[in-house]
């Protein structure tokens, strides 16, 4: 460990923090009345607002400007680590082999292709898309759709110039390399096409910011002349589009966030109807996918909650609803008992479950008979302890193996393909990663903490070697626990420049969140909401009494949902960080979820529950961390927003800033930083996104070395 770290030295007052006008605003619900002194903020073309987030943002740029050194060393490091110039491996869909490239000192990424099987040689590579192209002029730029017609003769591409995730769809003539006429204006992120190679549909958006219709364009026509084919009237519902695994049905998908309908069509009737195949129950989840089995027997094969918490594998006739469980003819599911299973993908003769077995992720391959009946399985195995393993580019039906993604907090990212009959295994990359790097420098670990209703809570950690665990090291422990998202330990080139300064960093596997089954993301939500924040608590108490971090020197980061994590521990327990970092956070969530007028609040309802239910609202206003700022002394805080969020709107970490510098007692400081041209992921560009995580990583690392007073 020979990297330097920041100066010991606590935070100086170098600037005077903004300190907004307070206009009070009362409203009161269920006998309480609450009032909102910084409401105005939302007023987003006021000039007083953009005046004030760019005063937030000079003071947080003052605060840390001794930082910049270690900030610039920091980014030096990703670079000397980070091969900027490097190509995927080619995922090879019918007489192509479809790859990605970086080049160094370019921004974003190239799509390309090459004729199948061909070794790499630019005189046969294709470009396809060039993002650096597109992006000119452009301080953000995402590409959303990426969508190849099936005769690999059109490209449908869409992107976001904004982060607001609305996206302008093009359709590229790859012949040519010419853009057609079709240019579709604010779009929702997929695309499919029918079979005719002159069909696509597509989605666009309320303005709640929901995919709510689905529109048929015929290339050559105005986008004023497309079909509107399904409007999705219930907001808590959002459309999603996919092709079947074999390529004969389109998939429209319209789930909330535990309900949901599927209805198909065939690729090669674009003027068809388009079909249910089962009705929407409430609280029964499903998605299907389409298999013909080598005798010509057609199923779907379906992933659904119906009688099972944790899914089950079941198939219904493509011409009927009747679902029946996948079986061995012993009659067994191919499911285990104890493990969640997530998701699946498809091939002629066989099925690989994706399944979640104590709290860690794995691939469970189910052999097919010529009928498409179960006859084997076998689990995958892998040898790192804790791991995180997933399916990839498994595009094509036909496949005689399955590419799978690898990885561990000490094992960079690694894709694999497996020969489905044979399980012989084959490395096709691992991400390179330069500088001298040996990961047998670095120990990963799981451990378990016991919350206070005594469930054990999985914790995934890593450190450097050297680092020693006798309750002097300092650390940042990371948390989610919403919307049954699982953080699963991964590996970041970036991280190694903690753990190089001897930081342990830890994953507090919270409930609200996947990691342990259907169960534990129930008992993290709604009026159990509470335990993702007492999870929390308990993994950070157990990290300094097994003396992997010392008392003094422990910090949090979350962001999002994870964000109104940090917001409710640092109001429970104001003193045991040492440093926060809050990524747009979802801290107004209350005053959010009693606003139907903002983006996507009916459908969180199925997430938080609903305020205008008094039980739900006391409950919630309990937590909310806006709500609950205290006249104590807050941790050194760094918190972002982005101005274009459709998720977390800016002005929910810009009020709770400000709340808590006038409510505060002392410690801090508290700074604010508004992405002005960004959404929700931020700046979007690469080199730009690790200088993000530079200024980041050296806020964790200086707040992590600078003292403060506890009072107890």
């Amino acid at each position: 460990m020979s990297a330097s770290s920041p100066p010991n030295t606590p935070f100086e007052s170098v600037a005077s923090p903004p300190i907004a006008d307070q206009r009070p605003v009362a409203a009161t619900l269920h006998g309480d009345t609450r009032i909102d002194e910084y409401a105005w903020f939302r007023e987003k073309d006021n000039p007083e607002v953009l005046e004030h987030l760019r005063a937030e943002n000079a003071y947080t740029d003052a605060m840390l400007a001794h930082l910049e050194p270690l900030r610039e060393e920091l980014f030096a490091e990703f670079k000397t680590r980070i091969l900027e110039t490097d190509l995927s491996v080619p995922t090879s869909k019918g007489p192509w082999d479809y790859f990605g490239r970086t080049v160094e000192g370019q921004q974003y990424g190239i799509h390309s292709r090459r004729p199948r099987g061909c070794e790499p040689d630019n005189a046969t590579d294709q470009v396809l898309l060039d993002e650096n192209l597109l992006a000119d002029g452009h301080d953000f730029f995402a590409l959303g759709t990426f969508e190849m017609s099936p005769d690999h003769g059109l490209l449908a591409y869409a992107f976001d110039t904004s982060g607001d995730e609305v996206y302008e769809l093009h359709v590229r003539d790859l012949a040519s390399n010419v853009d057609l006429n079709d240019v579709l204006a604010e779009t929702g992120p997929g695309v499919v096409w029918a079979t005719d190679n002159t069909t696509i549909f597509y989605t666009t958006l309320d303005d709640m910011m929901r995919p709510w219709q689905l529109w048929r364009h015929v290339l050559g026509t105005r986008q004023a002349d497309d079909a509107l084919v399904y409007q999705e009237d219930d907001d808590r519902f959002f459309l999603g589009l996919s092709t079947s695994a074999t390529d004969q049905y389109l998939i429209l998908s319209i789930a909330s966030q535990v309900t949901a309908e599927i209805r198909v069509l065939t690729a090669g009737t674009p003027n068809g109807e388009w079909e249910v195949v089962m009705p929407r129950r409430q609280d029964i989840e499903y998605g299907v996918d389409h298999h013909v089995a080598r005798d010509g027997t057609q199923r779907w094969f379906v992933l659904t909650n119906d009688g099972a918490e944790n899914f089950r594998l079941a198939v219904a006739d493509v011409a009927g609803t009747d679902l029946k469980p996948v079986l061995f003819l012993d009659g067994t599911e191919v499911t285990e008992a104890g493990a969640k299973l997530d998701a699946f993908d498809l091939f002629r003769n066989h099925v690989a479950l994706y399944e979640r077995y104590d709290a860690m992720e794995r691939i469970r391959i189910v052999t097919l008979d010529d009928s498409g009946n179960p006859s084997g399985q076998r689990v995958l195995s892998h040898h790192d302890p804790v791991h995180s393993v997933w399916g990839t580019s498994n595009v094509e039906f036909d496949s005689p193996t399955i590419r799978f993604g690898y990885t561990s907090m000490t094992t960079p990212g690694s894709t694999y393909d497996e020969d489905l009959i044979t399980g012989e295994r084959t490395l096709r990359k691992q991400q390179p990663v330069l500088g001298g790097f040996d990961p047998t420098h670095y120990l990963s670990e799981r451990l378990w903490a016991i919350a206070d209703d005594g469930v054990q809570v999985p914790i995934s950690l890593v450190r450097h070697r050297d680092t020693p665990l006798d309750g002097s090291a300092p650390g940042v422990l990371y948390g989610y626990g919403s919307y049954e998202i699982s953080i699963d330990p991964t590996f970041s080139v970036m991280r190694l420049s903690l753990l190089d300064r001897g930081m342990v960093f830890a994953i507090a596997h919270v409930r609200g969140g996947g990691e342990l089954g259907r169960r534990w993301y129930l008992d993290g939500k709604f009026l159990k909401k509470r335990n993702s924040f007492t999870d929390f608590i308990a993994c950070a108490r157990h990290l300094v009494a097994q003396k992997y971090v010392h008392v003094d020197k422990l910090a949090a980061r979350g962001g999002s949902a994870g964000g109104l994590l940090m917001g409710v521990v640092t109001n429970l327990e104001p003193l045991f960080w040492n440093g926060i970092v809050a990524e747009v956070p979802f801290v107004d969530s209350l005053t959010t979820m009693l606003d139907d007028s903002l983006p996507l609040t009916e459908i969180e309802k199925e997430e938080w529950g609903n305020p205008n239910d008094p039980e739900f609202y006391s409950y919630m206003k309990s937590y909310a961390p806006f709500e609950n700022v205290a006249p104590v002394d807050y941790p050194a805080m760094l918190v972002t927003a982005g101005l274009n969020d459709p998720r977390v709107s800016y002005f929910e970490p810009a009020k709770w800033v400000q709340r808590i510098r006038c409510r505060a007692t002392g410690g801090g400081p508290v700074m604010l930083r508004t992405e002005l041209g960004a959404g929700h992921g931020g700046p979007s560009g690469r080199y730009e996104s690790w200088r993000d995580e530079a200024f980041t990583l050296a806020f964790l690392l200086h707040a992590t070395r600078t003292p403060r007073q506890r009072q107890s």
